[in-house]
């Protein structure tokens, strides 16, 4: 487990470093010989990434319940690697929105496979699944936060010769996967699914898939889970971007005047502590909060975290305690946010006990909700920022929290129906009769 832990973070680390690499890369593409991006243009550059990981999410489930989870977590470096060399050749916006598929082909391939192993390896433990959860979380916005760290710092030391750079990581998380996690059951996997689904070949049965997909369990999660992620998603497509120039037109905005490598490297690192710190904290509450208590706890915190940024965004004329405030705002909100994602991952893993067949089927559903969200968030983003800057983005990111609000209402009243390890066990893709 830990070295499937260790592989997401080295994988996340290239994602997010590729990322926030292409956000200064295309801000100052013009200087490297490319046409002049606007922020609706890097909205759908983002947005490709996770088209990618929406359609190939599903396939990748379904292939590692089929070939075994650790099989499928090798393909994702490879895809990786590919993407990033690719891009460090390119000024062709065309071109670069092809790496981004490609490099949401990896992601799509590695996350249902790594879900789909931790919901095998946690069933029967609430405190497991949630430390699990949290510490999957942790490694991945730990290697993303990493990942924009470095990033500014990087490209201005290397340019675009840090995307080659960047494939050497793919490569060591290929090497984490393929030598330290054990794969213990593939074999044994594949032949009963194969028994259950009455078929002696290999051949995938997509039957099952769309049976799992009716699942009303399933949903129950969908729109408030997509609306929080659109929320964050926002900011990972837009933030590096816009942080890292001045807009004259928004002179007010303190946020918009152009930050230094090393002073967008400093809040990255402090970011991704005071989250990681979220996520452990809420991942251990498990046992005394209900999921759906942590995800408005979180839906909360990100109220927050808007109205804290408000105030530094516009402190520059108001007493120094204002955006100091603010500031500790961020800060509050920012944690408490934070245990929103291991709560909807704890649940999506409940939900797995009712699919023991068809774990990571039903664990890739976590890329779809993420990448839906997160599509709609950068195209969000991108139009916000046009029109009001950084207000755009807080404005944009506390309408996405109002809208999860409502479907979480009734998740929370369903939330009995799945359970957690105790539920019934749904076997062929079919659900238990209602009050089973």
């Amino acid at each position: 487990m830990w070295a499937v832990l260790a592989g997401t973070f080295t994988l996340r680390f290239s994602t997010g470093l590729t990322g926030a690499m292409l956000g200064v890369y295309l801000a100052k593409l013009p200087q490297h010989g490319g046409p002049h991006v606007s922020p609706a243009t890097l909205g759908l550059l983002a947005s490709a990434f996770f088209l990618s990981e929406l359609v190939l999410s599903p396939v990748f489930g379904v292939l590692s319940d089929r070939l075994g989870h650790h099989r499928v977590m090798l393909f994702g470096p490879a895809f990786g690697a590919i993407a990033v060399i690719l891009t460090g050749l390119t000024t062709n916006l065309a071109l670069l929105a092809g790496t981004r598929l490609l490099e949401g082909a990896s992601t799509a391939a590695s996350v249902p496979s790594i879900l789909g192993y931790i919901a095998v390896a946690t069933a029967g433990s609430e405190i497991l699944r949630g430390k699990a959860a949290a510490r999957f979380e942790g490694a991945t916005l730990a290697g993303i936060g990493a990942g924009f760290a470095i990033a500014p710092l990087l490209f201005a030391a290397l340019g675009p010769t840090a995307f080659f750079l960047n494939a050497l990581v793919y490569g060591l998380s290929f090497l984490i996967y393929r030598f330290g996690v054990e794969d213990r059951d593939a074999d044994a996997r594949a032949a009963a699914h194969a028994a259950q689904a009455g078929v002696v070949s290999r051949r995938i049965d997509w039957t099952r898939y769309k049976n799992v997909l009716r699942s009303s369990h399933v949903w129950l999660l969908a729109p408030t889970w997509i609306a929080v992620n659109a929320s964050i998603g926002l900011w990972f497509s837009q933030s590096i971007f816009q942080f890292s120039k001045s807009d004259p037109r928004f002179p007010e905005q303190m946020l918009l005047r152009g930050f230094s490598p090393g002073q967008i490297s400093i809040a990255a690192v402090v970011i991704g502590v005071i989250f990681g710190a979220g996520l452990l904290y809420w991942g251990n509450r498990f046992k005394s909060l209900r999921r759906t208590t942590i995800i408005l706890y979180g839906i909360g915190g990100g109220a927050v975290l808007v109205i804290g940024g408000l105030a530094i965004n516009h402190g520059d004329h108001l007493p120094v305690i204002v955006p100091l405030a603010g500031a500790a705002g961020v800060v509050f909100g920012l944690f408490v946010l934070a245990g929103a994602t291991p709560a909807a991952l704890g649940l999506l893993a409940d939900i797995s006990e009712r699919f023991p067949s068809d774990r990571g089927a039903i664990m890739g559903l976590y890329s779809v909700f993420l990448a839906v969200g997160q599509i709609i968030g950068s195209l969000i983003g991108g139009f916000a920022a046009e029109v009001r800057g950084i207000d755009g983005l807080l404005i944009a990111t506390i309408g996405l929290l109002l809208v999860a609000l409502g479907p979480l209402a009734l998740l929370r009243r369903q939330e009995h129906y799945v359970g957690g390890p105790a539920g019934p066990a749904v076997f062929d893709g079919i659900d238990p009769e209602p009050g089973a």
